[in-house]
């Protein structure tokens, strides 16, 4: 029996194959792509290439993906790593000349080279039936004949307007009639459609050479980035094996870095030496261990990690239990630790997409251009809005994640899959920038400690503590709040909801699927 009480939406139950996104056009591609026929790899690059038309703010062709997937649930995960990188020109050296100590958000130097194309069209040709010319026809369509804005994304559109006023042709594609877009409006890209139909027709190479290459290349240089045609043909994407950690007899997996993901690893082996069921789920220990857990995690996180094709990430000896030992004896529930003040530079925007198909092919896939509405660039005439992501580096040398020609930066987005004797049981994500492996955290102590299902386990109350100031949701009681201040901790309340999460729950035993999707955006989960 639960000791707490959320009236959230229901759970969504399948036996075919479900998918669940942050927008309900995205997710009903996803079904008719399955229902087509089409596998979950197959499903997730057209919702996402949808979804980069219909919410521009979070994500699209100009920002990276990563993804894991498994095989009918139980075959060999692999992680995709579709992170871009740095241009050559790019030294740390330059920058400090010209006194720029740290990577401007909304300037050329923010841009890395798009990796989600390369990483879409790789993880077809392993796990697709299907190509991008039919995949990015829903994604065309949109832009060429119009979309419906939601609430959600007229919420951050409404956010973004200085943000798009003054960026680089963004008032031009992204301002009709001067205003922001509202929910109820039809908005056109038909560059952007353009650009799509030549992906669909001649595959990644035209984006990455050619003319669309060119036009993203005289933008950049034109506000002053380094970028070169050739940083643009050189991008590949990277095919590895996941890491993992066990917490309460499952097996969590995810990518490695350059990825984040160790991150929330870090927290489920500090969070694993108590036992969170002591505590109610909504409790001032809770939150405070959580809290605590975070603290080190991200203090980790911004002190060793990096690209590690450039600088050394010892990620056996960070996931070892002894790592987090000499932090978890001290952590008290009547204070906090002294720990020194992590600040990193990115808080972006994202979408997360999880898959199931009726082969039960695992899909867990994510998609960003950063920041929101990333770095308000739009390329002159291919529609292509611009990621932020090279405003992830630090410009330190000596620093794990200092910038440096062709490195990729410390990412923020995480795709997870957690599996138990080697079989898939729940492919999931949580958006929201530096959130992400707080909110994977919490989602799933909130099933296995809390015996929530999926959707409970979303929608539940959250809290980000980031830059020393706990960050809380309303939906938090005040008793608690008050508690968190006796022992300590600095609140806040959160304006914008923390994040948006997404979970597909398999029952191998009955042979359903059980998915939840975030009422804090404006998505779903569908099933048939």
């Amino acid at each position: 029996m639960r000791n707490f009480h959320f009236a959230g939406r229901s759970t969504v139950h399948a036996q075919n194959a479900m998918v669940a996104t942050s927008h309900p056009a995205a997710a009903l591609v996803a079904v008719d792509v399955m229902r087509a026929g089409g596998t979950a790899a197959d499903a997730a690059v057209a919702a996402c290439a949808l979804l980069g038309v219909i919410e521009p703010q979070s994500t699209g062709i100009g920002g990276d993906c990563f993804a894991l997937i498994q095989p009918k649930g139980e075959g060999k995960i692999v992680a995709y790593n579709g992170s871009g990188r740095a241009p050559m020109a790019a030294n740390a050296e330059w920058y400090l000349e010209r006194k720029i100590n740290s990577v401007p958000l909304t300037s050329a130097h923010a841009v890395s080279i798009p990796g989600a194309i390369d990483a879409w069209d790789t993880i077809l040709r392993d796990h697709g039936k299907m190509g991008l010319d039919t995949l990015l026809q829903p994604a065309i369509k949109a832009a060429e004949e119009g979309y419906i804005v939601a609430p959600r994304i007229a919420f951050d559109w409404k956010n973004g307007f200085e943000k798009l006023k003054n960026g680089t042709n963004t008032a031009r594609y992204l301002l009709p009639h001067g205003k922001p877009a509202s929910a109820g409006d039809v908005i056109h890209q038909p560059e952007l459609g353009k650009t799509l139909r030549a992906i669909a027709k001649n595959g990644r190479d035209a984006f990455y050479t050619g003319e669309i290459a060119a036009d993203m290349v005289d933008t950049l240089r034109g506000i002053g980035g380094l970028h070169t045609l050739e940083d643009f043909a050189a991008h590949s994407t990277e095919t590895t094996s996941p890491i993992g950690t066990i917490y309460k007899g499952h097996d969590v997996w995810q990518c490695p870095p350059n990825g984040p993901g160790i991150t929330m690893l870090v927290m489920l082996n500090i969070l694993s030496r108590f036992d969170l069921t002591k505590y109610p789920a909504l409790s001032v220990e809770r939150f405070h261990l959580e809290a605590e857990a975070a603290r080190i995690a991200y203090m980790m996180r911004e002190q060793y990690i990096g690209d590690p094709a450039q600088v050394h990430v010892d990620v056996a000896g960070i996931l070892a239990k002894e790592f987090a030992e000499e932090h978890i004896s001290k952590i008290r529930m009547d204070g906090l630790l002294d720990l020194p003040n992590v600040a990193p530079p990115m808080n972006p925007s994202t979408v997360y997409i999880t898959v199931v198909d009726k082969d039960r092919n695992v899909c867990s896939f994510i998609n960003s251009i950063a920041h929101s509405f990333g770095s308000a660039i739009v390329s002159n005439n291919t529609g292509v809005l611009l990621q932020n992501r090279a405003g992830g580096f630090r410009i330190q040398p000596g620093h794990p994640n200092c910038i440096a020609p062709g490195k990729r930066p410390l990412h923020t987005i995480i795709p997870s899959l957690v599996t138990k004797n080697g079989r898939a049981v729940m492919p999931f994500g949580v958006m929201g920038g530096q959130y992400q492996p707080v909110g994977q955290s919490h989602v799933l102590t909130n099933m296995l400690d809390y015996g929530c299902d999926v959707q409970e386990a979303i929608d539940m109350p959250r809290g980000l503590h980031y830059e020393g100031v706990y960050q809380l949701e309303d939906s938090i009681p005040a008793d608690i709040v008050e508690g968190l201040k006796k022992i300590g901790h600095k609140t806040t309340s959160v304006v914008g909801p923390l994040g948006g999460g997404q979970a597909i729950w398999i029952d191998w035993d009955k042979g359903t699927l059980a998915g939840g999707s975030d009422p804090r955006k404006d998505g779903c989960a569908l099933g048939y």
